[in-house]
């Protein structure tokens, strides 16, 4: 519990401060470079105050400038932070609507070029994952979570196709990521906190074109994800 209140202290005072800092840049900032920038900040300040060690590996998979479509596995608020953290290059997000409504925060995610996904608006969902579509044609590299929403559980779900079609029409490599020990952090919607180390794996990028069904594809990247995926880390299936 005190965790909990510890993270939501630093999780407010953060996102104040980099939201104002967003929002007040983004005229000046044609490049993004300030924005991109100020988000990385965000993601590893809070995982800094929380105590909470990443480790990356397979940066060697990806290149400089390249832009791609991040596909990770989802459990916890952690795994954006973390994300933010060691990932390179212009980051935005495909995310729920509903925290676009988050005053300081919704306007500075739209500063960072994130677009809000209506699940339950299909017509203006496929809008939103158009428009995601032309921003990684245009250089920025987007995350998606194929498994639609935070699962609360041990094993990934199964992935939802919408992304996949945007993944498509970017036309860039996908990359599947692994993130391993955030569901032992925080569940989603609990106070209660864990906190311990993470570890964020990268496998090489995929290339969409190399399959012509998008169910095919959908499963490459599953796999990738799969095999790197440990639901126990780091304290393995008898202390989990």
């Amino acid at each position: 519990m005190v965790w909990g209140l510890w993270f939501q202290f630093w999780l407010a005072v953060l996102t104040v401060i980099v939201a104002l800092a967003v929002i007040l840049m983004t005229p000046l900032d044609r490049a993004g470079k300030f924005v991109d920038a100020a988000a990385k900040w965000w993601g590893r300040r809070l995982l800094q105050v929380n105590f909470i060690p990443v480790a990356v590996q397979g940066l060697e998979h990806l290149s400089p400038g390249q832009a791609y479509v991040f596909a990770a596995n989802h459990r916890s608020d952690f795994d954006i932070f973390a994300l933010l953290a060691v990932l390179p290059g212009r980051l935005m997000f495909v995310a729920k609507e509903s925290l676009f409504r988050i005053p300081l925060f919704g306007p500075a995610l739209r500063r960072m070029g994130s677009i809000p996904l209506d699940r339950d608006n299909l017509k203006q969902a496929m809008k939103s994952l158009d428009m995601a579509a032309a921003r990684v044609q245009a250089g920025a590299s987007m995350i998606i979570y194929p498994e639609g929403t935070r699962v609360d559980a041990a094993e990934l779900a199964p992935f939802k196709k919408g992304v996949f079609i945007m993944a498509v029409k970017a036309g860039q490599p996908i990359v599947p990521v692994a993130i391993n020990g955030t569901r032992f952090i925080r569940s989603p919607g609990s106070l209660r906190m864990r906190p311990g180390p993470v570890k964020v794996v990268i496998s090489p990028p995929i290339n969409p074109r190399d399959y012509q069904r998008k169910e095919d594809l959908m499963a490459a990247v599953y796999q990738a994800i799969a095999a790197t995926y440990d639901p126990d880390y780091p304290y393995g299936p008898d202390r989990a």
